[in-house]
């Protein structure tokens, strides 16, 4: 049982002293040891979300940075995890003023866990690359699918939930988007800041990926979000950070650059991407992979396993896309030809560039 001490001395007991005689106990290799009550437990223990155990957080990053083959699943209870220590850390230091209650921490908490259970394979590519390019204009995010997803479960498994409490925990999931965050009525506002924050992303989403992205892929990381779970606390219904600790701010949003720059845009993880992207379109009218995202009951069966059923059909329809996995087993990759840096003023005249344009033109 830990204590842990603010600035002027006094002690306070956090998360790790809660009553655990009933809690499984987890080792996570970026946290340490995450415990979950019986409550979490029956989420945990479900069909959709051991899914997440087939989904790389990375997508197909491991195939350059061969370390990178953790899960949504781990980074999900990594996430649950910070954000029952964010809550607790603010109740602890701010009780007397600001009235956080049971249900509170358990709604933040179910957030943190269930932010991911909508993603589709391969991480972002699935949403922002395949499906708009099958299914034209199409607007299917992962944060969408994770809401109707979450009821899903819960109907499924009949898991019995305050229906307050499940509209909040939905709400928090979509709260990453600005706009989805404008609209977020409630008088503790500043609980929809701690998983997905859209009014300056400084959330324990990010404090948990960019850690355990950074270590997987062999990479320093120098942001330590410890410091910032430590002094959070609300002023006007906001978290807000000391000044002092501005560098370390700093820090978060530039480990997450390096990160975009180095491992997320590497030219040759880019090319595997495109690659998959063609194998999954060639397959998609075989195997029906877009249609999936109308029924939570077939999506949850969607994961990163696809490539390997496609890689070992023999049915002639999929030829064409066995063959460009193939390619890339035998690390014959599509070429980097060029880019463009387009300045953010002319963006908008470069919405509808595709590659086939970069290619095919010396200029513009």
């Amino acid at each position: 049982m830990g204590t842990s001490w603010n600035e002027e001395g006094t002690s306070f007991y956090s998360l790790s002293c809660q009553d655990r005689r009933h809690s499984k106990h987890i080792h996570d290799n970026v946290h340490g040891n995450i415990y979950l009550d019986p409550f979490f437990l029956k989420l945990v223990d479900t069909e959709q979300f051991q899914r997440l155990r087939d989904l790389k957080q990375l997508g197909l990053t491991h195939m350059v940075y061969p370390g990178a083959v953790h899960s949504r699943f781990e980074h999900s209870l990594g996430v649950y995890w910070l954000a029952g220590e964010a809550v607790h850390t603010i109740k602890a230091h701010q009780g007397s003023e600001i009235n956080i209650e049971r249900n509170d921490i358990r709604t933040v908490k179910l957030a943190g866990l269930l932010h991911d259970v909508g993603h589709g394979p391969f991480s972002h590519l699935f949403e922002r690359e395949f499906l708009p390019r099958v299914l034209k204009g199409s607007k299917w995010s992962h944060e969408d699918m994770s809401v109707r997803m979450i009821d899903y479960i819960v109907d499924a498994h009949y898991i019995e939930i305050d229906s307050a409490i499940l509209k909040n925990v939905k709400e928090m999931v979509l709260a990453s988007s600005e706009t989805a965050s404008q609209k977020i009525m409630s008088e503790k506002r500043f609980l929809y800041d701690i998983v997905a924050n859209g009014r300056n992303g400084i959330d324990v989403d990010k404090f948990d990926y960019i850690v355990r992205d950074s270590r997987a892929c062999g990479l320093g990381c120098n942001f330590q979000f410890q410091r910032l779970l430590e002094t959070m606390r609300v002023m006007g219904d906001e978290i807000c950070y000391r000044a002092k600790d501005y560098l370390t701010i700093h820090k978060l949003f530039a480990t997450r650059a390096d990160l975009h720059r180095t491992v997320y845009t590497h030219a040759k993880v880019k090319a595997i991407e495109l690659m998959v992207v063609d194998a999954l379109t060639l397959a998609n009218d075989e195997l029906s992979i877009s249609a999936s995202i109308h029924e939570p009951a077939k999506f949850c069966k969607l994961d990163d396993s696809i490539l390997r059923q496609i890689e070992t059909s023999d049915k002639q329809e999929l030829k064409k896309a066995r063959d460009l996995i193939l390619r890339i087993r035998r690390r014959d990759l599509y070429q980097f030809c060029n880019e463009y840096s387009v300045p953010k003023d002319k963006q908008e005249n470069f919405k509808d560039i595709t590659p086939q344009d970069i290619v095919g033109r010396s200029s513009f």
